[in-house]
């Protein structure tokens, strides 16, 4: 018999685990990450009057710059269009390292959907099993972003960021809004992580055995 076990700390739990896997998976694919120096883009024929000075932003693999004429003004898309195409090495492993994390979170937010009504698997916690696979993506995660910051020296980074760039040094670029939601999913990753233990002993304690004795299906418990 399939018992729906909804408890306050197993909901948290399940929602944070949702926002972290989001979050980065919007990051990751966000152009966002690097901020460039102000530049003026090119007049379009006949046009009279300068242009105004945008700032083109950077992504691990994509792009955002201003196109005069075009429809919408900014032109966002994929600069690489292979995988070694990326700006460099550095960038190459950050993608491996945040995608096998993101893949990873992805896939213990599927999960955790259904852990109201399996609470285990194999004689397992699923809860455990998620937190245990949580602490691993944020591992993944913080080695992509310690690796991200090695290849602002590149060619690609030079020109968005002038000649002073260098490995974890911006020169005229600033980082973007994708960096910091990259940092914050990695570390609500170890929050989820850790409090998937206490998920995993609110689904499991006296009151829901009590519930579970008297034969009931639906358990809600705060």
């Amino acid at each position: 018999m399939c018992h729906v076990i909804v408890t306050c700390r197993s909901m948290l739990w399940t929602l944070l685990s949702i926002v972290a896997a989001f979050g980065e998976l919007i990051a990751f694919m966000s152009a966002d990450w690097l901020v460039g120096f102000p530049r003026i883009p090119e007049a379009k024929v006949g046009h009279h009057g300068t242009p105004e000075p945008y700032r083109p932003t950077l992504g691990i693999y994509g792009r955002c710059i201003k196109v005069t004429g075009h429809r919408r003004g900014i032109l966002c898309g994929p600069y690489a269009v292979h995988f070694g195409e990326i700006a460099s090495g550095f960038w190459q492993a950050t993608s491996i390292f945040l995608a096998a994390g993101i893949l990873l979170l992805c896939a213990v937010a599927f999960i955790s959907v259904f852990t109201m009504c399996f609470q285990s698997i194999m004689k397992k916690s699923i809860f455990n099993v998620c937190g245990l696979l949580q602490g691993i993506a944020g591992l993944f995660l913080i080695l992509g972003l310690m690796l991200y910051p090695a290849g602002w020296g590149s060619d690609k980074v030079l020109a968005y960021c002038g000649p002073d760039a260098s490995p974890y040094k911006l020169g005229l670029c600033s980082l973007g809004w994708a960096f910091y939601t990259a940092i914050g999913g990695t570390v609500l990753t170890f929050i989820c992580a850790v409090f998937s233990a206490q998920a995993e002993i609110a689904t499991s304690s006296d009151k829901v055995q009590e519930e579970i004795e008297e034969g009931k299906s639906l358990i809600c418990l705060l």
